[in-house]
Order: C-alpha cells, then sequence, then structure tokens
C-alpha cells in the first residue's frame, strides 16, 4: 500500500514541477517512468516524447520509448528508437545491449554481436549484455566466446544464474561435461530452470 502511495505521491510531485518547469527534459522522463510502473504506458509514451522535446540527448528516453514498442511486440519500432538512443549518447551500452536483443529476435546473429560487442565493450559491468552475447555466440557456434563472455558476467556478477546456465551449455556443447555439471548445479541452485533435457543429458 505505502509502495503505491509513495509512486501516486511522486507522480503529484513531478506534476507540479512541471507546471513550474514544463521544459525540463528529466521531470518528463521521471514522470514517464512512475506512470510506467502503473501500467499507464499511454501515458508514459506522452512523457517520454516530451522528454526528448525538451532535451534530445536524453538517450534513456528513447530507451524506454524502445522498451514500450517491445512491450507491444513491435521490434522494429524497438530498434529504431534505441538507434536514436546511441546517436543521441555514443556509447550508451543499454541501447547498443537492446539493438543486439532486437537483431537476436529477428535471427540476424551476426549483426546481434556486433551491437552486443559494442555494449560489453563501453561497460565491462554489463552482465545482461554479455550473457545476451554468449546466447547469440552460441547461436552462431562460436563455443570458446560465448564462455569467454559468461566468465566475464560472472566477474562483475558472481552469482548471475543465467550466465551459468549458459556456460553449461557451452561447455556441454565443447565435451566438458564436469565443467557443465558444476555450472548446471549452480544455476540451479541460484533458482534458474535449467532445461530438463540438459540436466537430463547431464545426468546420463
Amino acid at each position: 500500500m505505502d509502495k503505491a502511495k509513495n509512486v501516486d505521491d511522486f507522480i503529484i510531485q513531478q506534476r507540479q514541477s512541471l507546471a513550474g518547469n514544463p521544459e525540463c527534459g528529466t521531470t518528463h522522463f521521471n514522470l514517464g517512468v512512475a506512470l510506467m510502473g502503473k501500467s499507464q504506458d499511454a501515458e508514459a509514451e506522452k512523457c517520454f516524447m516530451a522528454a526528448i522535446e525538451c532535451s534530445p540527448s536524453l538517450a534513456e528516453a528513447y530507451v524506454q520509448l524502445g522498451g514500450l514498442c517491445l512491450k507491444r511486440g513491435d521490434l522494429d519500432g524497438c530498434l529504431d528508437w534505441n538507434k536514436r538512443a546511441v546517436k543521441a549518447r555514443p556509447g550508451f551500452s543499454e541501447g547498443y545491449g537492446n539493438i543486439g536483443f532486437v537483431h537476436m529476435q529477428k535471427g540476424e546473429v551476426e549483426e546481434a554481436i556486433k551491437n552486443l560487442k559494442k555494449a560489453t565493450a563501453f561497460n565491462f559491468r554489463f552482465i545482461q549484455g554479455f550473457t545476451t552475447l554468449a546466447a547469440a555466440y552460441l547461436m552462431n557456434g562460436q563455443v570458446d566466446e560465448a564462455i569467454e563472455a559468461c566468465q566475464n558476467a560472472l566477474k562483475a556478477e558472481p552469482d548471475f544464474a543465467v550466465a551459468h546456465n549458459n556456460l553449461a551449455i557451452a561447455y556441454l556443447e565443447k565435451g566438458d561435461r564436469d565443467q557443465a555439471k558444476i555450472h548446471a548445479r549452480r544455476a540451479v541452485e541460484l533458482g534458474y530452470q535449467v532445461a530438463p533435457q540438459i540436466l537430463k543429458e547431464l545426468e546420463e
């Protein structure tokens, strides 16, 4: 209850701030994020558009608009907004990460890898970026590169279950069952649902 009240109070505060200073892109953005939290996506979208109008370099707003497109199943829209995000702020990891993710969804693995490599080059603690890159490498049959990407994710966050799961798959591909078992077990311990066929294969 308190949390909902806090969000409502925050929304009121942001609206009051905008009444006094309608040109503040950050306030429009913050209001949009709060409205998204309440599933008021159409209102949130207007706020992000206003944020960009006031602050064209606010890359996060482009990314949020991309996220709203993704929610609607509009992959091309998501791709377009994230491309604008990295144009607005070159080196913006999250934008490149999302571009890579969309290319993966479209089955364009080479493009995905190219953008995910950029995402992780700009931010070596971008765990999600490294694990998505590992998945793209696996799809492309680049097992050693997949292992390296997962290990980079685990350097930043040793208990990231998805990275352990991807490592289990990669080591299984390499025929290193011992390492595969270690990482599959760790993924399960961390609450990840490892695919039953992988667990079955490791038990045989």
